[in-house]
């Protein structure tokens, strides 16, 4: 009987207690590998990917002995080395500043008076009313103002590759910069369309002239990992109604 009763304390009593512990744990788990998934994870890009390419292979064709043009090369002899192939690679000098402002402001009012008196009132009733005035009086102001500015400003030096060769001879570049500090990495990325005929000499190009431009200049570790909001922090943001 003992030994029953203890089997019974054992596989009843003890159930929803385990239970309860190892849901417990399963939060503390789940909650646990979040955080160290956010301390170490690349920032997602918002640029064109892939981030860069190989360049297409050239079939192996038969050379042509007894002049100066070789058909397996790659470029015609006397071609500038501007970037037009995938696998490409180009220069792109970063000069973005911006410059925005506003102010706005509004100014309204309104006074409004009014006055009555009550005369002798002789032989008529109410005449106690003799003397009685009455005066009214309303103002109203409203006043607003509002403004807004913004001021920002990129520069630097980054190389792309050419991710794809558009039909009319356009360029989509894409890459990437990675800068190691002191446990804390920096990462620049830029993509955009880029016109041949705006390429120099020296292989470069501003980015001021680069279509559909996305320049992005984000980072990870301890430092950025500081100036973030908690998960646990967000999560209640996004929950709670005020």
């Amino acid at each position: 009987m003992a030994q029953r009763a203890i089997d019974r304390f054992g596989s009843g009593a003890w159930q929803p207690l385990a239970q309860k512990s190892a849901g417990l744990f399963s939060v503390w788990l789940v909650a646990v590998l979040a955080g160290c998934a956010a301390l170490d994870t690349t920032p997602p890009a918002i640029v064109h990917q892939p981030m860069t390419a190989r360049p297409v292979p050239i079939e192996a064709q038969p050379a042509a002995n007894g002049a100066i043009f070789r058909a397996q090369a790659t470029r015609p002899l006397f071609e500038d080395r501007k970037p037009r192939y995938i696998g490409d690679i180009l220069t792109i000098n970063l000069v973005e500043k911006t410059s925005a402002k506003k102010n706005s402001g509004a100014n309204a009012s309104r006074k409004t008076g009014s006055s009555a008196k009550v005369d002798a009132m002789s032989r008529l009733p109410l005449n106690g009313l003799t003397g009685l005035g009455l005066t009214a009086n309303s103002e109203m102001s409203l006043e607003g103002k509002g403004g807004a500015s913004a001021d920002n400003a990129f520069n630097g030096t980054i190389t792309v590759t050419v991710i794809d060769v558009f039909p009319n001879g356009n360029l989509l570049v894409s890459g990437e910069k990675q800068v190691a500090i002191n446990q804390g990495r920096e990462y620049i990325r830029f993509s955009g369309v880029v016109n041949p005929d705006t390429i120099s000499a020296q292989n470069t190009v501003e980015s001021t002239q680069v279509a559909d431009a996305r320049i992005e200049y984000v980072g990870s570790g301890y430092i950025d990992e500081a100036q973030r909001m908690g998960w646990l922090q967000r999560f209640f943001l996004n929950v709670l109604p005020f």
